[in-house]
């Protein structure tokens, strides 16, 4: 098989993986989100709420999320393997994109962690801090994307610029959603 050939392969498993990998990333915050707020009902309603929390987080972490990660890194790497090392030593945009995906991985195994403090029906952090966590994922893949994209330093600047203002609008949009559920 041609290198090309094994390289759209490789690709089509990276993409493959990052999709699951964000969609996983993007779904267990919300679900500690629920699972948090399941602890403000009364005892009898949380301890059937927590049980299935707890299942379909471990599940999601354990079967998807972690797979899908897994399945980014061998598709990634193996582009960068056939493509050869001078690539990296090349591509600044590259050293960004694998700098926000290392950011990405701490993310990852911070979330095992609040997950298993959650099983333990630790307080981790309140709803609203877990509405601003689970925003996380979403500023790092848009950075990626950009930079998969554009793969310009100038464009890159003025696309991060752009990110941090998202971000801010973000969190401008959290605070609005907790003054309006309050009423």
């Amino acid at each position: 098989m041609a290198t090309s050939t094994l390289i759209s392969v490789f690709k089509v498993l990276h993409m493959l993986g990052f999709v699951s990998w964000f969609a996983a990333l993007f779904y267990l915050p919300r679900l500690f989100i629920y699972h948090r707020e399941a602890m403000e009902k009364p005892q009898e309603s949380y301890e059937i709420l927590a049980a299935q929390f707890k299942i379909m987080e471990w599940r999601l972490y354990h079967i998807i999320m972690t797979p899908a990660m897994l399945l980014t890194f061998i598709g990634g790497f193996s582009m960068l393997y056939l493509m050869g090392w001078d690539y990296l030593e090349v591509s600044d945009w590259l050293h960004w994109k694998l700098g926000f995906v290392f950011i990405l991985v701490v993310y990852h195994f911070h979330c095992k962690k609040t997950m298993e403090a959650l099983a333990k029906d630790a307080a981790v952090m309140s709803p609203t801090q877990l509405r601003m966590y689970n925003e996380v994922p979403t500023i790092f893949l848009l950075a990626i994307l950009l930079l998969a994209v554009f793969k310009n330093s100038l464009l890159f600047v003025q696309a991060f610029c752009a990110i941090i203002a998202f971000a801010f609008l973000l969190m401008l949009g959290i605070r609005f959603y907790k003054k309006v559920r309050r009423h």
